[in-house]
């Protein structure tokens, strides 16, 4: 159930797009940002305000893969599994930093420190195998180097 405080800050966020003509996506990166996540009440909320069925909102936050339903990290860790880093080894990378954090890609820690992601390309072949964490590159990993690069973000 969302707080009095928490339906103020959504009406204030839909109030800024009144007069936009198809503004559920940029609500919803809005509220996003807002909260770190969407909450299922927050959905609800939007859908009683925009008088847009529910399902609507539903299809459009499970289409983009830009929405998260579940509280995320405050860092996130996405690793490439384009060819050239596979080939490089990412899947050991990958599996040092499930070793590590104790979670699976698409999970987030108990602390909230972390979200582990994967991704097809980086687009820095030239740096195979290659991870980033939020908007920091990595590159030429090897397994050993991982957990020190995490460490720093601890």
């Amino acid at each position: 159930m969302l707080s009095k405080e928490d339906e103020e800050k959504i009406n204030q966020i839909i109030d800024r797009y009144r007069d936009d003509s198809g503004p559920l996506i940029s609500i919803l990166q809005e509220v996003q940002t807002t909260f770190g996540y969407l909450p299922k009440d927050a959905l609800f909320h939007l859908s009683r305000r925009l008088k847009i069925p529910e399902s609507k909102i539903w299809g459009v936050v499970t289409f983009y893969s830009q929405f998260y339903l579940e509280p995320r990290g405050r860092n996130t860790i996405k690793v490439c599994l384009g060819t050239a880093c596979h080939v490089k080894g990412s899947d050991k990378i990958l599996d040092k930093l499930r070793k590590i954090l104790g979670i699976k890609e698409g999970q987030t820690t108990k602390d909230l420190k972390f979200s582990l992601e994967t991704v097809r390309c980086l687009g820095t072949c030239f740096l195979a195998p290659v991870m980033m964490i939020n908007n920091d590159y990595y590159g030429r990993l090897t397994p050993d180097r991982v957990e020190h690069i995490v460490n720093q973000y601890r």
